[in-house]
């Protein structure tokens, strides 16, 4: 496998899905990349990432019978992302992958020329936008603000890091950035 995966991640309200949604929107057809899209057990939004819904027990199911190249369970669901998603038929892409903080030493340890795409925003941010999600009390939402604060980047891993604290445009353009100081990462 050669295919390059860019790992991404970030604490909930930092935009991840709308700066993943934006790089997509802006790349030709025929770009080197390939959105991976990941198996969640939970039904479709009307907004938001497209994936594929299971229950929880088709999950755990086919968790067991080896599905997934990675799976973890974050926020009250499992994620999992099948074997296809990283085949031959997307080299030479990178895979642009939506991940987990808590399930990149195992990402990691699966592909270690993985590159880490930190999406993440200001403390008065996040809190501002989970306040305004209305989907948790203050107690959990502050929880998730001091996760943010206090995550640590594993020692060697390669890192990208785009700080979404005012417009999208600006996120984007940000990450664009980013993207072309990688190496090997198609200039397109």
């Amino acid at each position: 496998m050669t295919a390059r995966l860019l790992y991404t991640l970030g604490p909930s309200g930092a935009g991840k899905d709308s700066l993943l949604a934006w790089l997509k929107d802006r790349l030709a057809p025929d770009a080197p990349l390939h959105f991976a899209r990941r198996v969640i057990d939970r039904a479709p939004q009307a907004t938001g990432e497209q994936h594929e819904s299971v229950s929880a027990e088709s999950f755990e199911r086919q968790c067991s019978l080896g599905a997934f190249a990675l799976h973890w369970k974050a926020n009250g669901h499992h994620y999992g992302v099948r074997h296809s998603e990283f085949s031959e038929q997307h080299e030479p892409h990178w895979v642009v992958l939506n991940g987990s903080r808590a399930h990149l030493p195992q990402a990691f340890e699966r592909f270690p020329g993985l590159t880490v795409l930190h999406i993440t925003a200001s403390a008065e941010v996040l809190r501002a936008r989970l306040i305004a999600r209305q989907r948790e009390n203050a107690v959990a939402v502050e929880a998730r603000v001091q996760r943010s604060v206090d995550w640590k980047m594993p020692a060697g891993c390669q890192l990208l890091q785009v700080r979404n604290d005012t417009s999208l445009e600006e996120a984007g353009l940000q990450l664009l950035k980013a993207l072309q100081t990688l190496p090997d990462w198609p200039h397109f």
